[in-house]
């Protein structure tokens, strides 16, 4: 199989600007947000990188968007609400973060050869990025998956975190359907795929502690046998297979 490495287009960069326009309806959401909580980040949120760098980092991993009162509140992915206390210690306890999760950024935490990041940045209304503004956040999940030199693996949280690293790693969706505790090769990366860690999924019992575990389980084998090196090059996404402005996509 030939592989050619992901490598964003030099203009692109991998954070989007903390004024960011390209959404309207999150720009604007955003802006309202800022004058009702001043003291809140209320900005596209970057990624979550580990203190050595971009070139330590094997696993990303991929969620939905910020929470309103979770990382749209603190700056930092999944810091803040429920989703982050089962995705946090899950990582502690596999090895792939140090330190105690205490839902602030400045708890401490340090990510280990992980970097955590949202397929849309800005915190959309009730938690519902359309099409369109998951197609346009992609222009920076691109450059960020191709940051990292070392990356191994992608962890994608949800369906729609799911079909938007297919995009970005330049593959079609139909040819890599989700599906929960899923890996599969796309373009030289394995993508596994798990449920998203929300309340919702959890208390509904779509997700457990232990169906989430065993993902990570599987992750962390890969990594420990895992060896690949991405060579340099370049990746082109099919336009064709884009979302259509205003669909909604459904989050399992």
């Amino acid at each position: 199989m030939t592989v050619v490495a992901l490598t964003a287009p030099l203009a692109a960069s991998p954070e989007p600007d903390r004024d960011c326009p390209l959404c309207p309806r999150l720009h604007d959401f955003i802006a309202e947000w800022r004058q009702r909580e001043p003291s809140w980040f209320n900005a596209p949120v970057p990624t979550f990188l580990p203190p050595e760098g971009e070139d330590a980092v094997r696993l990303l991993i991929v969620g939905l968007a910020p929470g309103l009162r979770g990382a749209n509140r603190t700056g930092r992915p999944f810091t803040g609400d429920f989703a982050g206390d089962l995705l946090y210690n899950t990582l502690i306890a596999h090895g792939f973060a140090r330190g105690e999760f205490k839902a602030r950024p400045d708890d401490g935490l340090e990510l280990v050869g992980t970097a955590i990041t949202n397929a849309v940045r800005c915190v959309p209304p009730e938690n519902k990025p359309v099409g369109a503004e998951i197609a346009t956040c992609r222009t920076f999940l691109v450059p960020t998956i191709a940051r990292f030199p070392n990356l191994r693996a992608v962890l994608a949280l949800g369906s729609i975190a799911h079909q938007s690293t297919v995009r970005a790693l330049g593959q079609r969706v139909a040819a890599y359907p989700f599906q929960h505790g899923g890996q599969q090769q796309a373009n030289g990366i394995a993508l596994f795929s798990s449920y998203h860690c929300s309340r919702y999924n959890t208390n509904t019992g779509v997700l457990t502690e232990a169906m989430f575990v065993n993902v990570f389980s599987q992750i962390e084998a890969f990594l420990k046998t895992e060896s690949w090196t991405r060579p340099a090059g370049a990746q082109t996404l099919d336009s064709g297979d884009r979302e259509q402005p205003g669909q909604e996509i459904q989050q399992p």
